[in-house]
């Protein structure tokens, strides 16, 4: 054993199905189905990964990693960008921690260029930008994901979007609406190997109010994959 408690921990709202196991040619995997605006937060053992699949389409995915043994060490944007040379990620690519530790390393990309700068959508931020009061966004979602580990409101750092675009031009300009359409295809996927032990926070984006989720957010898959 590896210490991690190999019960994937997962707090969600009632939109979240149980995990299933699936047996297939040398691996093991656990599948969750996460509905609109559902969340899911848990541990990923070293060298096992962690896929997020896009069942129908258009549907944004926000992300944060954390180092599960020591928390404090984080997703760090700056490392991971300054290593790619790029604001997009995609295969090879590999999330780095404020201690410049890789996280997590994208090992299978089918949508290619996910957002590391839009940030995640708030009850706040909709207010700002929308004038509509009272919504949850992917910032309400992270805080009751963080909340099972004893985390919380100082320990958000900018995230990954995955399966969306915010689009710069050549003047470095963002688009009027910060986020165009997603062209995430049916069951586009991303699969992130963890480098290790790693807390994984997902938030199923519920946003309707710019066109990120083609204003009609849908279900999401994720799957936990060893080796046996």
């Amino acid at each position: 054993s590896n210490g991690i408690d190999r019960k994937i921990a997962h707090r969600h709202k009632t939109n979240v199905l149980p995990c299933v196991p699936i047996c297939g040619e040398g691996v093991m995997a656990h599948s969750i189905i996460i509905g609109p605006g559902g969340h899911w937060s848990g541990v990923v053992p070293r060298r096992e990964a962690l896929t997020i699949v896009d069942l129908k389409g258009g549907q944004g995915v926000d992300f944060l990693c954390y180092n599960a043994d020591q928390p404090e060490e984080r997703y760090h944007a700056p490392n991971t960008l300054k290593a790619a040379l790029t604001l997009k990620l995609t295969t090879g690519h590999l999330l780095y921690s404020d201690d410049a530790r890789p996280i997590f390393t994208i090992t299978e990309d089918t949508f290619g260029g996910h957002d590391t700068i839009g940030g995640c959508c708030s009850e706040v931020s909709n207010e700002m930008l929308y004038g509509v009061k009272g919504t949850t966004g992917c910032r309400e979602n992270f805080l009751r994901g963080l909340e099972s580990f004893g985390l919380g409101r100082r320990d958000i750092v900018p995230n990954i979007n995955f399966f969306c675009d915010v689009p710069v031009n050549k003047s470095r300009v963002l688009s009027d609406t910060v986020f165009v359409p997603s062209k995430a295809k049916v069951g586009a996927l991303v699969t992130l190997r963890a480098e290790m032990n790693a807390l994984a926070v997902i938030s199923n984006c519920p946003q309707v109010n710019n066109p990120c989720n083609h204003g009609n957010p849908t279900e999401i898959e994720i799957r936990i994959t060893a080796s046996i």
